[in-house]
């Protein structure tokens, strides 16, 4: 999920396949709204479960084994906002008085009433960058709904400055195609090459690592949402010229073959 320069986004996962991912990083705080079928968290203490019409809330820096499942007969389908941490400091920085709330942990889940769906519609709508939609009101239409899950105790935890995989994971992110070498990230962070490894190797990541990472959830993406493009295009928007190393490394990471998300 690309964000915009307002630090939030909106995606649609619509498919008819049920699928297993394994270990999924969540890089960004997510609130999702399932639409269709039914979505399962895997956690040591058993599993967390979300059924239609149900809103779930994922923080960053977390990872889950998670189950999507299609309705019998139909879809799974569920709508996404995901919150960058800088958005999510600026949100803390205008609304202190939540400075005293705990921040999610964990999973968590909260109604789809009324109120809510109208301000996740609205954010929506906003961050679908629709022609009169201006920088500013897609990021006040994001604090809005942030805001709205404040008031119900549910508060995403400030950031503090991002890792280094997680700056370079963002920056491949706006183009995941391109031919990222460390010289080249090095150069977008104003760094040599040397000092960028050392500190992804600080953190026990590297470049090569950050960038197949990012391909592959990439992918992962372009599939669940039933684009109806084919593995093999998918493969070469995500930076992949080889269609069988492309299937070999997404079934490596997620456990399952590309293919299988198709009908």
């Amino acid at each position: 999920m690309n964000l915009p320069s307002c630090g939030a986004s909106t995606q649609l996962i619509r498919t008819r396949v049920s699928h297993r991912i394994r270990t999924a990083t969540f890089r960004d705080d997510l609130v999702g709204w399932l639409m269709a079928g039914r979505k399962r968290l895997a956690t040591p203490a058993g599993e967390i479960r979300f059924g239609a019409g149900q809103v779930f809330l994922i923080p960053r820096a977390t990872q889950w084994d998670l189950v999507n499942e299609a309705a019998p007969g139909g879809v799974y389908e569920a709508r996404l906002i995901g919150f960058a941490p800088p958005l999510i400091e600026r949100f803390h920085q205008r609304f202190g008085q939540f400075a005293g709330v705990p921040a999610l942990q964990g999973a968590a889940g909260t109604a789809a009433d009324a109120a809510f769906a109208a301000t996740f519609e609205h954010a929506s709508a906003a961050l679908r960058e629709e022609p009169d939609s201006s920088e500013a009101m897609r990021e006040h239409r994001a604090l809005e709904l942030l805001l709205l899950l404040a008031e119900r105790g549910l508060v995403f935890a400030p950031a503090r400055g991002l890792a280094w995989a997680d700056r370079v994971q963002r920056l491949v992110g706006q183009r995941p195609q391109a031919d990222w070498t460390v010289e080249a990230l090095a150069r977008a962070f104003h760094l040599s090459a040397s000092t960028l490894q050392r500190r992804l190797a600080e953190e026990g990541s590297s470049v090569s690592r950050c960038v197949r990472e990012v391909r592959l959830e990439a992918a992962l993406a372009l599939l669940q949402q039933g684009s109806g493009l084919q593995v093999s295009e998918i493969a070469a928007r995500c930076g992949y010229d080889s269609h069988s190393r492309f299937s070999a490394a997404f079934r490596q990471r997620f456990g399952f073959a590309p293919s299988d998300l198709r009908p």
